[in-house]
């Protein structure tokens, strides 16, 4: 059975680092103009983003928590190396367009300051579930995300790329709060 090596570990320590000072320099200094600025009216402000974000964080903490202890092993041909790098690679890109389904689109009610609490708490959260399970490699469940940044040809993620998933996930909206501020309509600092 695939288990979780300490290179797979230090990937997630340093990926996981990486994406957090990206967040925090994105929304650092923001003024509540700047964090509700929308560019058109089917377009998320920087303070819905951020909820999106911990909307799909605890959706991805259910799934590794709840549904994956039971979900069957992976074929003994995948290739996790493979579809690690895909994780990280695609699931940013933001030259692959997805609709966020209905089940995980903000309300605009969370308070910005609350949102980013609750990532930076959710990440802490999925590191120690990474460095506390060492069979997250063991088991995998269907990943609509992976099956949209790659037509088709990836179904499934283990646990190890579902934790990756949430911090490939938090980049790409952290390129997408970049690309709304170069807006020429974003407010400019107060």
């Amino acid at each position: 059975m695939p288990t979780l090596v300490a290179n797979d570990l230090e990937q997630a320590r340093q990926y996981f680092a990486a994406t957090r000072k990206r967040v925090e320099e994105a929304t650092a200094g923001l003024s509540e103009a700047q964090l509700r600025f929308k560019p058109g009216p089917d377009r998320w402000s920087i303070g819905e983003i951020l909820e999106h974000m911990v909307i799909v964080h605890e959706r991805v903490l259910t799934r590794i928590l709840e549904q994956l202890p039971q979900a069957p092993a992976p074929a003994p041909d995948r290739d996790s190396q493979v579809l690690d790098a895909i994780v990280i690679e695609k699931i940013p890109d933001r030259s692959v367009k997805a609709k966020a389904p209905d089940f995980i689109q903000p309300t605009g009610t969370m308070p910005v300051l609350a949102a980013l609490e609750t990532i930076f708490r959710n990440l802490q959260r999925l590191l120690r579930i990474l460095e506390s399970t060492p069979d997250l490699r063991e088991h995998v469940l269907e990943s609509p995300p992976l099956r949209v940044v790659t037509s088709g040809a990836y179904e499934t993620m283990d646990g190890y790329q579902w934790v990756l998933t949430a911090a490939a996930h938090d980049e790409r909206h952290v390129r997408q709060i970049l690309e709304l501020k170069e807006d020429r309509n974003y407010p400019a600092a107060a």
